[in-house]
């Protein structure tokens, strides 16, 4: 690791994530599928794409012919009551997968893992929370992992 640390102050910081792009074979139907799971709003659609809105962030669906199969390779979406994800994915038709997690194939191959928001460290700036009208408090465990990292929630 001594190479990553070396002139880190010359490199640019990775802050977040603004978007994920998923390859999907019909944009339409990728939309109705994933609706039949999460709740989201819709930022745009175009020819052969589709934004999910996330507050702050975005899934973009791509339109593409060529099939693929993500095996490991994954996304996590944050969820804020996952309990029931697991039976909706099935229902919708997802590919559930064997595992500590909650992981599904979607129809296309792209592999989701779904945590809960208030079992990890990733969190919303409470005005981007208001804005999706979401109240959401994290566990004791998430509070003691990031009060490690110096954060305050």
């Amino acid at each position: 690791m001594a190479s990553a640390k070396a002139n880190t102050a010359s490199l640019p910081r990775l802050v977040g994530i603004n978007h994920l792009a998923l390859e999907v074979g019909d944009v339409d139907a990728a939309l109705v599928f994933y609706g039949k799971i999460f709740q989201f709003m819709l930022r745009g659609k175009g020819r052969g794409q589709a934004f999910i809105d996330m507050g702050d962030q975005f899934i973009a669906l791509m339109e593409t012919k060529a099939p693929h199969r993500d095996n490991t390779r994954h996304f996590g979406l944050v969820v804020d009551d996952r309990s029931a994800v697991r039976k909706l994915a099935a229902a919708a038709g997802a590919k559930m997968l064997d595992g500590p997690f909650l992981d599904f194939l979607d129809p296309w191959g792209n592999r989701v893992e779904v945590v809960e928001y208030a079992d990890i460290q990733f969190t919303k700036a409470p005005q981007v929370l208001r804005a999706m009208g979401l109240d959401l408090r994290k566990s004791k465990k998430a509070l003691k992992e990031l009060s490690e990292k110096g954060v305050k929630v």
